[in-house]
């Protein structure tokens, strides 16, 4: 736990789902939310921590459903990162209007829009006090934006990885189907591996334990969430060793 007044982490890496800027909608993006999602990034950089975000595509083009349906899955996966593109550009904006210097920096080259990822660039940025939008996953197929973030957050050396979801941490199964569910406070990489949770993908919980970065999921929904979480406030569920 940290004093009131510092935070717990000093560089953050936040993972958000693309279907966290939907809302209500079943598509696209709600620039309510966008502004929300900035308005509460806006508040941790006042308080001197670094942040980098990664965004999914989902609310847009899911790779993985279109080769379910018949789609080459390579070409599903560009298609999809391409979706995160479009979100990260609807985020930088909202962030910009905000007053917060924000940078896209794409692991697939389109110089009209974004930066090309370059690790000490990027790290420059966060030096500077600019949010760092990763966009375009890894630039591999194969790879989803959970593994992405893992990759990112131990390439910018982050304190921790905030994975912000529509539930307040980790539960036994999944609270919206199963109202008897458990929250857990803390987790271990290991069983959350075992029991099969759906945190993040294997690859990225597997990257993360073996580079001792600890997770913590939490409810992006609730204003403020973010804040509470960068001050050590036990909300969440944490994964670790």
């Amino acid at each position: 736990m940290s004093d009131s007044s510092s935070p717990l982490y000093s560089r953050v890496l936040l993972k958000l789902s693309g279907e966290a800027l939907m809302g209500e909608q079943s598509y696209g993006i709600d620039p309510a939310v966008a502004t929300r999602i900035a308005t509460d990034v806006k508040s941790i950089q006042t308080l001197g921590v670094e942040t980098a975000i990664v965004i999914g595509g989902g609310n847009i083009f899911r790779g993985v459903a279109a080769s379910a349906r018949g789609m080459d899955r390579a070409t599903g996966d560009y298609m999809g990162m391409l979706a995160t593109v479009i979100n990260a550009l609807a985020l930088q904006d909202a962030l910009e209007q905000n007053g917060v210097h924000t940078r896209v920096v794409s692991a697939i080259e389109m110089r009209a829009v974004a930066e090309s990822f370059i690790r000490r660039r990027a790290i420059r940025h966060l030096e500077k006090g600019r949010v760092v939008i990763f966009a375009a996953g890894t630039g591999n197929p194969y790879f989803t934006t959970d593994t992405a973030a893992a990759l990112r957050a131990m390439e910018i050396k982050a304190d921790v990885i905030l994975k912000g979801t529509k539930v307040d941490g980790i539960y036994t199964a999944d609270p919206m189907l199963h109202p008897d569910a458990t929250k857990y406070q803390t987790i271990s990489y290991l069983q959350v591996l075992e029991r099969q949770l759906k945190v993040m993908d294997t690859t990225a919980i597997s990257l993360c334990m073996d580079n001792k970065l600890p997770i913590v999921v939490f409810n992006l929904r609730q204003a403020g969430n973010i804040r509470r979480v960068v001050m050590g406030e036990a909300i969440g569920t944490t994964v670790s060793l």
